[in-house]
């Protein structure tokens, strides 16, 4: 267990629990945490799927803001991205499938860590979004690159430039989920889903785990990238600075355009 983790095992599968009150944001240390439980779950050789979930209210609402104010230069938030991106692609290419269980809301940061899950479950309150772009900023953890791969390029360009966020059934109905439930049998269909797989040869799992993400465009590193690069150019403008600050005051921003 660590400090923003739970971490348990039964029936050949590994249940982590994000617990960061009050909305599971996804501070570095919490990154850092999950880094370390996923080196956890490689070493541990009876583990065969692995089922995401958040504590309390939410599953994540998204990144943690304020930790955003104690950076400076471009060089030091395209650091941020690509380290959150490394560690999400790292979960995409995982030998071990992840389900994300999603209730309450899985929003900017929150989002990306779900989509680089390889199933999602919601429940049909959810909601899931990119809001960076109320904030003056832009998704920095491959939320440009993944969501468009789920929803087509044309929701993927009204959810990000809005920041407007879907509910659970309409992530469904776009592929962006597996399945839609209700709250309460929530954790138990991402039982249900993750014992079903684990009940399959480790070995046909891992050939699996390999070979589908060859469907994937060949671009798809070359967008991370770029994405990165311009979440560090996006943070030294003046509206960035006034949507971060706005958030931790808590009115709405007045953006300049700069």
């Amino acid at each position: 267990m660590t400090k923003t983790l739970d971490f348990e095992t039964n029936n050949s599968v590994a249940y982590v629990t994000i617990k960061s009150p009050p909305a599971n944001a996804l501070s570095s240390s919490l990154l850092q945490d999950l880094a370390e439980q996923l080196d956890e779950v490689e070493a541990n050789t009876s583990i065969k799927a692995v089922v995401l979930k958040g504590e309390g209210r939410f599953f994540s609402a998204g990144a943690d803001i304020k930790e955003f104010t104690a950076l400076q230069k471009a060089s030091d938030y395209e650091s941020m991205a690509k380290r959150g991106q490394d560690l999400f692609d790292r979960m995409e290419q995982f030998h071990i499938p992840i389900i994300a269980a999603i209730h309450g809301a899985a929003l900017g940061g929150g989002l990306e860590l779900a989509m680089a899950c390889h199933m999602r479950i919601v429940t049909k309150s959810a909601k899931l979004g990119l809001p960076e772009i109320t904030l003056g900023i832009i998704p920095g953890f491959a939320g440009t690159q993944r969501l468009p791969h789920y929803v087509g390029s044309a929701k993927a360009y009204e959810m990000i430039l809005t920041g407007e966020p879907i509910s659970g059934e309409e992530a469904y109905s776009y592929g962006l989920a597996n399945k839609v439930v209700t709250d309460e049998v929530l954790e138990e269909e991402a039982k249900q889903l993750a014992e079903k797989i684990a009940a399959k040869s480790k070995l046909t799992i891992q050939q699996i785990m390999q070979l589908i993400p060859y469907a994937k465009t060949g671009l798809f590193a070359e967008g991370v990238s770029q994405e990165a690069k311009a979440f560090g150019q996006i943070f030294g403008s003046d509206d960035a600075k006034e949507g971060v600050q706005a958030f931790i005051d808590k009115r709405k921003p007045n953006f300049q355009d700069k």
